[in-house]
Parts: C-alpha cells; structure tokens; sequence
C-alpha cells in the first residue's frame, strides 16, 4: 500500500523539528522507517548521499515525496538504487516538464538575482546577463569570478580581489588562472560556513555538466548573502523581538533564519491576524501572510488590495506588485509562491526584510542593554572560527549557527570529537535527543571525559560549563579540538618533513622560519606571539615558498600603518586560498597577532607545500 500525501507529509512535520521547510539527510532513516520502508545500511548509505539533491544540507517535502514514490514503484528490494539514479537525473538536468522544473526554477531565479545585483560591477560586464531561461547560471561561474563576488557581497571583503586572475579585455584566461580563482573561491566559501566538501574546481570550472552541484553552492552562498545582515548587530532594532521570559543573549543565539521566522510573525501579530508562519513553503504559499505583512510595514504603499484577491495566484501576483512598488527586486515569480518553494520564498522575504524590516529604532536606554550581551570582539572572531571550522566538516546533520548554543547539548561536540579522532566517542553512551539538562550535561560530561583522554588541558570544565554556555571555557575546548585536527592532518599531509614524530607548535616555527630563509628571504618569527607578524610580511614570505609566483610584489605593503598591515593581511589569506589553504581566520587576527588563529594559518600553508 502506498503512502498517501498526508502521511509522508505528516512524517515529515514531525521531523522538522525547527519548521523551517526541510529535514536533515540523516533524518531520513527515520523518515522511511516511519513509512514502514525499511533498508539495509548500503542502500540508506546511497540515498542520504543523493537525498540531499541541491547540497544545501536538507530535504525538502518534495524531494522526500520524490524518493517514497520512487521507492514504492521500485519495490524496496532494488528500490534505493534506482531512487538514486533516479533523483540525481530529476535535479541535475533542470529543462522539460514535470519534476525537471523544480531545479530550472532556481536556476531562473538565481540568474535573475545575480544579474540584479552585479549588473553594475564592470568586472563581470563579459558575463552578464545571464540567460535565466535556461542553465547558463552553470557556465558563468566557470571561472570563479562571478561566485567570488558574491562571497564578498555575502561578507565583506573575504576575497582580496587583487589575488584573484580577471578577464582582460581580448584574451581568455587559461585553465591554471580558472582553476586558480575557483580554488580560492570554494575555500572561500568554506570560511563563512558553506559546505563544499568533495567540491572541487574542476566540478565548477564544468558547471554546464554538473549543474546540480552549480545549484547547490550557489544557492548557499545567496542564502548567506541575503541573510548576513539579519542580526542584532547590523539591526539592533531586532531587539523588538525579545518574547517574554528570553534574554537578549537567547535572542542573539537564534539563526538568520529563526529571527526572520519571529520578525515575519512580530508583524503578524501586529496587524491583529491569527496567522502565524512556521516555515518558508506551505504556510505561505497561499500569499496571504505576504499580503498581511506588506500592509503592516508599508501600509502607504501595500494598501490592502492583495488581501482581497479570489486565488492564491491572484494573491501571489499582487504580492509581488506591492514589493516593485516598494523598490524591492525580486527574483521570485508567482507560481513560485504558490508552489511554495522553501528557498525562494525564504530568499523573497529576505528581500523584503532587508529593504524594509519595519520595526521601531531603540531608545538609547535600549541600546545601552544591547551592548551590555556584545561579546568580545576578540573571543567573537574566535567563535566565528571555530564555528566555520566544525562546519565545514561536512559531518551529517552537523550545522552551527551560534558556536556556544550549538554545542550545549554535548551532541555537537561529540560528533566533532569522533571526526577529529575516529572511534573515540562510543555512541551507545549518547543521549542521541537531550531534551532535558540532565542529559545534556551527561552527554557534556562524556565529552569532557574523552577530551582528557585526548590530553586536552581542561582543568577546571564540567559538563555543566558547556550546558550553561559558559564562553571561555567553551572556546578552550574548541580550540584544542581544532588545534588537534590541524596537528593530525599536518602529521599525515607532512610525514616527509617530519617523519612519524608527533608535531608541536616548536617544531612547525622552525620549519616555517627555515622555508623562508632558504628562499632568500630576511623575515622570521619567534613564536605564534612575535608581534613583528603583524605587518604580514612573514606570512606572504612563506607564501613565496610554496610557489615562486604566488605572491605579486606589487601588491605588497611595507606594514608599517594598520592600513597597510590589513592590505597585507587580507592579501595573504587570499593568496593562501588561492594555493588550496583552508583558513578561517580573518585579516584583524594577523593584525592583532592571535597566536591560536595564526598557528592554523601555518600549518594549512604548510599542508600546501608538495
């Protein structure tokens, strides 16, 4: 008997826990078992690879509908295989009719938000527009440029543009320049949270082959772009959704996505409806919640005619007509609404979010109370380190929003800890749902236990630090679980340089200082603390050392004013990138010389060398 719409989707509701339109590839299991569809661990194996067709770490309604209905017409003997194949075909060729359209409307999507947004940048005058019509989108990222853009436009100078090869006016790039900026783009992307594991330049540089993995990354980093904003730093009048009973820290811990959430029903309620919108797909597909929200926040201009009309295409329509009158350029079309697209619709009312939030500016008293939960600015680039770090892991169902609230059920922490160090954690142990304390602080105290079995210096840390998000002690554990993972992965990417001895900070600064001198360079450092590394110099030195080239002497500074020491700075991440480093650390932790941060530096450029 096959599953009717109303159980998978009734399946799905109580899985997505957050409600915000899809469900984690590791869910899956659950999903099929609930159906009363039972597989072995190869099959599953196969489909959580290809269930999370577009790579951005969900699976939607459809796609879960997609798989039950392919799995009962195939039988559940050879089913999964054939789901398989079957779903990477659907996504990854985006033209025709039926299921085939769901990728080609975002691809038309993206191409139009991309056009809208860049069409000024004289860099890209040779790439754009982009045909939306089709699946041009794949062949204009091919070399690197146009997603290097965006990441900045998504976080502000990530990229220096000065590492990146351009197009010159009558000549082509070569396949070296291509595949060089599409390295640094992807490592790039890493650093402010996409998931780009097993991505490669070459699967880029090809997109009009692999589409879907085009999709996937694009839709990541226009996600990140429309959302980087959403924050009670860059609007501290999000302070107006403080519920009752919350502290502003709780509220700061929220996701992009779950304040956009709260602040679509702030406005909700406001406007006196009933409604409330738990997700981006079903609960506004029918255009009324946009209708309502449009008339609270600009009433001048959103009248009210949208709530009047006879269909949801109708409503849709109107909708998007308020939001052009509003200046708002949107990518979304009516059907979209109406189909109720999780990503389109979260990226429309982003839009409209960011051109129009609607909310009443903070009175000095207010502002005072705000800055009092600021975080550090020193330990706030450290969590977003440590954070980009652990995400780019690409361990299933692992995504962190907020470092310190992410990992107080102990859960995160033990998957990073069984990644670092396979077979370390014994999950029999785990409390795999910590709904209470008592079971988070369990799960807490393990990963403690494990972190002294590791010989992490944790004096003084219990399990209840972590459930209690107690940030120092936090950041320490974190630090030493990435300092770990560096060291691990130096000993195997360097084993001819130091053999099978255990790596330490020592034996990385001569190595590093010897590199240099051999290249004929005069700069050195002392230890991770020297504060002569704040001009940069050293570390673009080192850089020369993996390739002769890599480094533009024009493109140098003396180091002597700060600005000079952030040209530098920015310059050497970006060139690390561009030679295959990973590195999350940002130009202020050279300037500033954070000896944690410049140790993983080091050691990636040092992964670099052949």
């Amino acid at each position: 008997m096959s599953a009717s719409k109303l159980e998978i989707k009734a399946v799905f509701d109580s899985l997505d826990s957050n409600k915000n339109g899809s469900i984690e590839a590791y869910e899956l299991k659950a999903a099929l078992t609930e159906l009363k569809m039972y597989t072995n661990p190869v099959q599953l194996k196969k489909l959580m690879n290809a269930a999370d067709v577009n790579h951005d770490g969900g699976i939607s309604l459809d796609e879960l509908t997609s798989i039950v209905r392919a799995y009962e017409s195939n039988g559940d003997k050879t089913g999964l295989g054939r789901v398989y194949a079957k779903q990477k075909e659907v996504v990854s060729f985006g033209s025709g009719g039926g299921k085939h359209t769901y990728a080609q409307e975002e691809f038309h999507a993206f191409a139009e938000h991309l056009n809208n947004i860049m069409e000024k940048d004289d860099d890209l005058k040779y790439l754009l527009p982009i045909d939306s019509s089709g699946l041009e989108l794949a062949e204009k990222v091919g070399d690197g440029i146009l997603l290097s853009k965006l990441i900045n436009l998504a976080v502000e100078d990530t990229i220096d543009e000065r590492a990146l090869n351009k197009q010159k006016p009558g000549k082509t790039m070569s396949v070296f320049q291509r595949n060089e900026n599409l390295t640094l783009m992807i490592n790039a992307a890493t650093s402010i949270g996409a998931q780009t594991v097993n991505l490669g330049a070459s699967d880029i540089a090809e997109g009009q082959n692999n589409p879907t993995l085009v999709l996937g990354l694009v839709w990541q980093l226009v996600r990140l772009q429309l959302l980087s904003s959403i924050n009670l730093k860059s609007f501290p009048e999000l302070f107006r959704l403080l519920e009752d009973g919350e502290t502003l820290a709780d509220l700061k811990a929220l996701s992009a996505e779950a304040l956009l959430l709260r602040w679509f029903n702030f406005h909700l309620k406001a406007a006196g409806s009933d409604r409330r919108v738990k997700n981006f797909s079903g609960d506004v597909k029918d255009g009324k919640a946009y209708a309502t929200l449009l008339h609270q926040i600009a009433p001048g201009v959103c009248k009210g005619e949208s709530l009047n009309q006879p269909t949801p295409v109708a409503t849709a329509t109107a909708v998007l007509k308020d939001t052009a009158n509003l200046g708002i350029q949107s990518f979304i079309t009516s059907r979209d609404i109406v189909k109720g697209n999780p990503k389109l619709n979260l990226a429309f009312t982003a839009s409209i979010f960011n051109h129009l939030p609607g909310l009443d500016p903070l009175e000095v008293e207010e502002l005072k109370e705000l800055e009092e939960v600021e975080l550090d600015e020193g330990d706030d680039r450290e969590e977003l380190a440590y954070r980009m770090w652990m995400n780019s892991l690409g361990i299933a169902g692992l995504h962190i929003d907020n470092l310190f609230a992410g990992m107080s059920d102990g859960l995160y922490l033990l998957k990073v800890i069984d990644f670092v160090h396979p077979g370390t954690v014994a999950w029999n142990k785990v409390e795999m749902k910590p709904k209470n304390k008592f079971k988070k602080v369990a799960n807490a105290n393990y990963a403690v236990v494990l972190g002294k079995s590791l010989e992490f210096s944790l004096v003084g840390i219990g399990g209840v630090d972590i459930v209690n998000q107690n940030k120092k002690l936090v950041l320490g554990f974190t630090w030493q679980l990435m300092r770990s993972h560096v060291l691990k992965y130096l000993q195997m990417a360097q084993s001819k340089i130091f053999g099978k001895k255990k790596v330490t900070d020592k034996m990385i600064i001569t190595w590093a200082n010897q590199c240099v001198a051999d290249h004929g360079k005069s700069s050195s450092m002392k230890s991770f603390r020297d504060s002569t590394l704040s001009n940069g110099i050293f570390f673009l030195d080192l850089l020369s050392c993996v390739r002769d080239d890599a480094v533009n002497p024009a493109n140098v500074t003396p180091g002597e004013t700060e600005e000079d020491k952030t040209l530098n700075a920015r310059y050497t991440i970006s060139v690390a990138r561009k030679l295959g480093a990973v590195v999350f650390l940002l130009p202020e932790d050279i300037v500033q010389v954070r000896p944690k941060l410049l140790l993983t530096l080091v050691g990636s450029i040092m992964a670099c060398m052949k």
